[in-house]
């Protein structure tokens, strides 16, 4: 395309749809969509393409398009088998999927990436790992990083590859528990408390027992008046995150480098990890916004469907 575009990469996950053209040295434009995989209708994905980036794919019929998330789950449009850890861009080229649609464009899908842990049970990451692969840019040595989330995910990176990770259940369970347990009953209103945070925080790393036990102080707080109902919600987050901070570094193979960990995301969620981690004692390090589209070109790169060398860093585009 005249504006050099090298590539349109696609991130398609469970709710949201999320698409960029993006050159060799940054993302010229982006568009999304509440267009997740679960949200469309008789599995048409290839109308839903057409819809959000005909007019790309029309202005640039050789233009290869590269398509990660759980578009390429079981649930959606191309099955593509997991890639073993450890993995980095070239492991995830070698294992691209490809289909061609009704309109003759030929797709590359990214596969996941699975882990089989010491303790003989497997976890597995789809989507995430080209965030993770972008955020490392072709850097070298170790580092730690994590991507909050309903399934929160801590990656272990080392050499521009991901050698372990971990995934956590902590968004899913704080809405289960505030919305179908007796401890959303005494809870009232959504604004967020950055006392009673971090106060679930402390709990969480210095109190007496489990998360199991732990959990039942989100009711007896409020029954004895020590939190407003109003702050109760922000309490049981901060005690959440504060126990998977505490698992997660329990289960990291090596401690973070430089006490230095990567939070990947701009949300008020990756805010409150941001702060939960330093909390801890860590330095919490902001991921690249751009860490996904990076890693969807690096990807393409190593597979050889766009020319150059690995970007080393992308500029916004308007």
């Amino acid at each position: 395309m005249p504006d050099g575009a090298a590539l349109i990469g696609i991130d398609w996950g469970t709710t949201s749809f999320r698409a960029y053209r993006i050159a060799a040295d940054g993302v010229l434009e982006t568009r999304t969509a509440p267009a997740g995989i679960l949200k469309v209708a008789d599995g048409d994905f290839e109308a839903v393409l057409e819809r959000e980036v005909g007019a790309w794919l029309g202005a640039a019929p050789a233009l290869p398009v590269v398509v990660s998330g759980m578009i390429t789950s079981r649930q959606g449009w191309l099955e593509v088998p997991y890639c073993a850890c450890p993995a980095g861009s070239v492991e995830l080229a070698h294992a691209l999927g490809a289909l061609t649609t009704r309109g003759g464009r030929r797709l590359h899908f990214v596969p996941g990436v699975s882990l089989l842990g010491g303790d003989g049970v497997p976890d597995v990451i789809r989507g995430e790992e080209t965030q993770i692969i972008g955020q490392l840019a072709g850097g070298r040595g170790a580092a730690v990083l994590v991507l909050p989330g309903t399934h929160s995910k801590w990656a272990l990176v080392a050499e521009g590859r991901i050698v372990w990770f971990a995934t956590f259940m902590t968004g899913e369970l704080f809405a289960v528990l505030r919305e179908h347990s007796i401890l959303g009953r005494l809870m009232a209103g959504a604004a967020p408390d950055a006392a009673a945070f971090a106060r679930g925080l402390a709990y969480a790393r210095e109190g007496p027992g489990g998360l199991l036990k732990r959990l039942f102080s989100v009711r007896t707080l409020g029954l004895f008046d020590q939190l407003p109902a109003s702050a109760l919600a922000s309490y049981l987050s901060g005690l959440l995150i504060g126990s998977e901070l505490v698992e997660a570094l329990a289960c990291l193979p090596q401690p973070p480098d430089a006490q230095e960990i990567t939070v990947i995301g701009d949300s008020a969620l990756a805010e409150r990890y941001r702060g939960a981690i330093e909390a801890a004692g860590f330095q919490a390090r902001t991921g690249d916004g751009d860490a996904g589209a990076r890693g969807l070109l690096l990807i393409a790169r190593a597979a050889g469907l766009v020319p150059g060398a690995e970007p080393q860093a992308l500029r916004s585009g308007p």
